[in-house]
């Protein structure tokens, strides 16, 4: 992968990947009360999947930044962010608006992160 140079997909998919951090990062901080959410839509027991989903956020935001196994990236990107798309929409109903607390953040970005390896 050539940094030197500029590629509008390149930058996107280092762009979707960079965004997992703070979200691991706030599990990470947060485990407790982000356990009990999962939990809360039925994902348990919500610790081990507050684990499962970091670490998936991170395999994928490694591939994603560092353009290893890219599509296989992309694809642990869309489960995880499919996911927290089911999640959003058990805890607060069917919203569409962020201002809601809707889904169509994650599914922009889930769709991101697939246009970002296509090309």
């Amino acid at each position: 992968m050539e940094f030197a140079s500029f590629y509008p997909l390149a930058v996107l998919r280092i762009l979707c990947g960079l965004w997992f951090l703070p979200h691991c990062a706030g599990k990470l901080q947060n485990i407790g009360p982000a356990s009990q959410t999962f939990a809360k839509v039925g994902l348990r027991p919500g610790r081990a999947f507050v684990i499962i989903t970091v670490v998936l956020e991170l395999l994928a935001g490694i591939g994603l930044v560092f353009g290893i196994q890219e599509k296989l990236a992309a694809a642990l990107a869309v489960v995880v962010l499919l996911g927290a798309s089911y999640a959003v929409l058990r805890l607060n109903g069917f919203n569409w608006r962020w201002q809601k607390q809707g889904p169509e953040f994650m599914l922009f970005w889930a769709m991101a992160c697939v246009l970002s390896v296509l090309g």
